[in-house]
């Protein structure tokens, strides 16, 4: 799990999110609005975006982010997350403690804790 949250506001382009995203070597950005998290925007939204319009990245990542945000408790081990991206189709999973957000599991950090 990674601790440093990476955000963007749903304002921003899809390129400023895809070059944050980048400078931080991750796979997704939590999108927030202020405070409160609205959605996530992933490395396979900004392909969808490109892939749907050439035009996309000045588009807002609202456009393009998932907006149902499932997530995970801190206190999951590795194969119930897995379970769960599985289930869900998901490579990537914000962790939860009570109502505050604390990280992000990937299915590659998934790949590593199981081996």
């Amino acid at each position: 799990m990674r601790t440093e949250l990476v955000t963007v506001a749903p304002t921003s382009t899809v390129a400023e999110a895809a070059t944050v995203m980048g400078e931080h070597g991750v796979g997704s950005a939590l999108v927030v609005d202020g405070e409160r998290p609205v959605g996530i925007f992933t490395e396979r939204d900004a392909l969808r975006a490109l892939a749907s319009d050439f035009d996309a990245p000045r588009h807002p990542v609202s456009q393009w982010m998932s907006r149902e945000l499932v997530t995970l408790p801190v206190d999951a081990d590795a194969r119930s997350a897995r379970d769960l991206m599985l289930e869900r189709g998901f490579r990537h999973l914000p962790v939860v403690e009570g109502d505050r957000f604390v990280g992000i599991v990937s299915l590659r950090d998934l790949s590593r804790a199981l081996r």
